[in-house]
């Protein structure tokens, strides 16, 4: 009540007083609301800013799902203390278990690693002092050691070969060379070690070439661009057999996962002459992409680098494959003959490959890309994705728990939890709520990929060998990714091949957390002397007899990363049944 006016007013004293007590209470009670709102306000600012100014995640949380209206609630209850006590222990393992590193804390100045050499450097004591000393004033009651670590920039040492020249002793002009170590180039003037620093450098550490002028102009060489180049291709013939043996056994994998992205290829300069018995698919895609760019009057070519990557851990091998277009061709090429299972995204030439007639090759579609269809699209109706978006992190914090079980276990635990899941996605997505959604929106799209790729999405929950997504082949896209923000280009069709086999190299053995430099030195030396086989070189073989190659500070990071996401995810369903308990 309001009085706006003297008449609204009361007369007597004792009313006055009660009114101004009930208007001094409603003051108060409004405050409190302000402040309330104010406080709110602020959070939801700090949030805005957090969202803005951070990395994305696309994580799901939907604070406001309540529990849905079940017959039996003696059973629910029952069932959801069982859960709630199994994420309990699944927090306690995780914590207790796992050796989280300590923050905020410095070392000791003194604890770099044993195996670095010391260089004793005596501290000269100032003559001032020294006089004092002499006169019997001060003596050098101890010594306090400390430790600086000095970083020294790279060294070229040229290697000179004395080799004996022999002669038959009966006639001096006959000479019999004894031969040496065999290098790189012609009359062995590189190293292995100089072709391993090459390779290394541009596809490991993405550097262009002209920056790895830089960094041996800085040890006292200075080479050209073209002399760089021509030691990726001699590294390239080298390794050669090392690479068709790894493409081999990735044939031979059960699962394999497929993916693409986009290089520039500058423009030829000569169309490549073709004749009606021309064969060569490559030639044929080259002069189709030249023409269509000499049309639209550019000067490079928007080609393709495919990656593969095997799910098996016989055969745990990366490879890049160059084309100069998107089209079929490419993976038809390199699956030629493959008979296991293949996750590729939905592109119509990986599809009309994996199901073409006669094809032995099972296909499965990538959940990651049907959540990530409904997760970009969720504000067209917040609702309607709630519900996908649940279901889909649930089946995930399965897969977080059976990381390190067997197949076989895996494939158990899906059948009791993953296949009821989707037997429930399923059933909604037959229902009522996606066929209201806006069929022009991109969220009843993202809806009906889930319809239309049903069979492939659900082919992991028959086989506990198979991988729910393809994010292991989308992250080796993403070593190509930040090497093209550096090289920018391929500047040629033969380079463009040359840098996809030796990334194939690196990559693979990048997978085996291995010292990257160092294999490339070994493998190079091994193939160019004879030494060891080709079988003998693959990433994962050669790991086993160099065990102080593994980096494994990288082991330790990831098996970090994967407890604390078992670690959140217990927690996050821990406090999810402990709500639905409160609210039952």
């Amino acid at each position: 009540m309001i009085m706006s006016t003297a008449r609204e007013l009361p007369n007597d004293l004792s009313t006055a007083h009660q009114v101004i007590l009930t208007m001094s209470e409603m003051l108060t009670q409004h405050r409190e609301e302000l402040a309330a709102m104010k406080q709110a306000l602020a959070e939801l600012e700090r949030e805005c800013h957090a969202l803005k100014s951070s990395k994305r995640r696309e994580k799901f949380i939907n604070p406001d799902q309540r529990l849905l209206p079940f017959g039996d609630q003696a059973a629910v209850l029952a069932q959801l203390e069982t859960a709630r006590k199994a994420a309990e222990a699944e927090v306690q393992r995780i914590t207790y278990d796992r050796k989280k590193p300590p923050k905020d804390h410095k070392k000791p100045a003194n604890t770099f690693p044993a195996c670095l050499p010391r260089e004793v450097i005596e501290v000269a004591i100032p003559q001032a002092y020294q006089l004092r000393i002499d006169s019997g004033e001060l003596i050098v009651k101890r010594y306090e050691i400390s430790e600086a670590l000095k970083t020294i920039p790279a060294k070229l040492v040229v290697l000179q070969y004395n080799k004996p020249i022999l002669a038959y002793a009966a006639n001096l002009e006959r000479e019999l060379p004894v031969d040496g170590e065999a290098n790189l180039g012609e009359k062995g003037r590189y190293h292995p070690s100089t072709g391993a620093a090459v390779v290394y450098g541009k596809f490991a550490q993405h550097l262009p070439f002209y920056r790895l002028q830089d960094m041996f102009a800085a040890a006292g060489w200075t080479p050209t661009r073209s002399t760089l180049e021509y030691l990726t291709t001699l590294v390239e013939d080298a390794t050669s057999d090392i690479l068709a043996i790894m493409r081999q056994r990735l044939l031979k994998a059960y699962c394999i996962g497929v993916d693409d992205t986009g290089v520039k290829l500058i423009m030829p300069k000569e169309m490549p002459k073709l004749t009606t018995r021309t064969q060569d698919l490559r030639q044929q895609r080259l002069v189709e992409k030249m023409q269509e760019a000499y049309d639209q009057d550019k000067g490079s070519i928007n080609a393709k680098m495919w990656g593969y990557t095997s799910f098996d851990a016989t055969a745990p091998y990366d490879m890049f494959d160059f084309r100069v277009s998107r089209h079929r061709d490419g993976p038809e090429e390199f699956l030629a003959g493959y008979a296991g299972h293949v996750m590729a995204d939905c592109y119509s030439g990986n599809m009309s490959v994996i199901l073409a007639p006669g094809s032995k090759m099972i296909r499965l579609a990538c959940w990651a890309h049907a959540r990530r269809h409904i997760y970009e699209n969720q504000s067209h109706d917040p609702v309607a994705a709630a519900y996908p978006l649940a279901l889909m992190q649930q089946l995930y914090d399965i897969e977080r728990r059976t990381s390190q079980w067997s197949a076989d276990a895996r494939k158990d635990l899906r059948n009791k939890e993953s296949r009821p899941i989707l037997d429930r996605l399923k059933a909604w997505l037959d229902g009522p709520i996606p066929d209201s959604i806006l069929p022009a929106s991109k969220l009843s799209g993202a809806f009906n990929y889930l319809r239309n790729h049903w069979e492939a999405l659900c082919e992991f929950a028959r086989d506990g060998q198979l991988p729910i997504d393809n994010n292991q082949c989308e992250r080796l896209m993403r070593l190509l990714a930040t090497g093209r923000k550096n090289w920018l280009f391929m500047g040629s069709v033969k380079a463009a091949q040359r840098n996809a086999n030796l990334m194939s190299l690196v990559a693979s053995a990048h997978r085996q957390d291995l010292d990257i430099a160092a294999y490339l030195e070994s493998v190079i030396t091994h193939q160019l002397r004879g030494t060891a086989s080709a079988a003998d070189c693959l990433p994962d073989v050669w790991k086993t007899h160099h065990p102080e190659a593994v980096r494994t500070y990288r082991v330790e990071e990831r098996r970090y990363k994967a407890d604390t996401a078992k670690l959140r995810s217990a927690k996050r369903k821990c406090e999810s049944r402990s709500k639905q308990q409160a609210e039952a």
